[in-house]
């Protein structure tokens, strides 16, 4: 079972909130907080990091206490230290911790290293409806939405997504310009879970949706390392099992 009310850490650059007008209209203290709030309204313990503090917030002390760590990034990828990087996955792989990567955050690096894939995609800023069809009712992540969510301004994101195919498909987009968009993918990395959601362009109020808002809490549990995990041996068996007896 996963973990009843995951310890979450949301991971942010908080750059463009604090020097463009466009971005703190919607988020003044940032995507960070807004993507915190509803989390913490709903039972959630919930901590942020930024990239400008030591370590960019995510020491080992810090993720080995996250169940799920929820991360958004976009002009500043590069910035992320590998030493970081390569901490997260072994957390996600290696221990089961989760990871939700929003939006833009399809190119931070921790995803891409988790993929193995260059994670590419088309893109247009343009004010555009997208339609985010649930292709999936059953799965915990689709839980409380409805058939269809629609948010009158978004960026396009278009096929062909460069990622490996899917473990679990919930939400496929539709965009005004035509365009399809697998915008709600679930992955298994050894002993971890990985989900991305597409939504949350910056100078857009998506994460103040409600709907949206939902996704991200049922991501942020579906993604949480399950109770009485356990890492896996690695390396040589040294006791060995009993034999299985020859049939009479």
């Amino acid at each position: 079972m996963p973990h009843p009310s995951p310890r979450v850490l949301i991971w942010n650059e908080f750059r463009q909130e604090r020097r463009e007008e466009a971005v703190m209209a919607h988020y003044p203290e940032g995507i960070h907080e807004a993507l915190a709030a509803p989390l913490r309204a709903a039972g959630l313990t919930v901590e942020t990091a930024t990239l400008d503090e030591p370590e960019h917030g995510l020491t080992e002390e810090r993720l080995n206490a996250t169940d799920t760590l929820v991360w958004w990034g976009h002009r500043a990828h590069a910035e992320v230290s590998d030493t970081v990087v390569e901490r997260v996955k072994r957390r996600v792989t290696e221990q089961g911790m989760g990871l939700v990567a929003l939006h833009s955050s399809h190119f931070a690096k921790p995803f891409v290293a988790l993929m193995g894939t260059g994670c590419y995609l088309k893109h247009r800023v343009a004010a555009e409806k997208e339609r985010l069809w649930v292709v999936d009712p059953g799965h915990p992540v689709a839980a409380g939405i409805s058939d269809v969510i629609e948010l009158d301004r978004e960026e396009m994101y278009g096929e062909p997504f460069d990622v490996p195919p899917p473990d679990e498909l919930v939400f496929l987009s539709w965009f005004q310009g035509g365009e399809v968009f697998r915008s709600g993918c679930g992955w298994r990395r050894g002993m971890g879970r990985v989900f991305y959601f597409r939504p949350g362009h910056e100078t857009y109020p998506t994460y103040h949706h409600p709907q949206i808002q939902r996704v991200i809490l049922n991501a942020v549990r579906w993604a949480a390392r399950p109770e009485g995990l356990e890492a896996p041996v690695r390396g040589r068996r040294t006791t060995p099992l009993e034999p299985i007896p020859p049939r009479s």
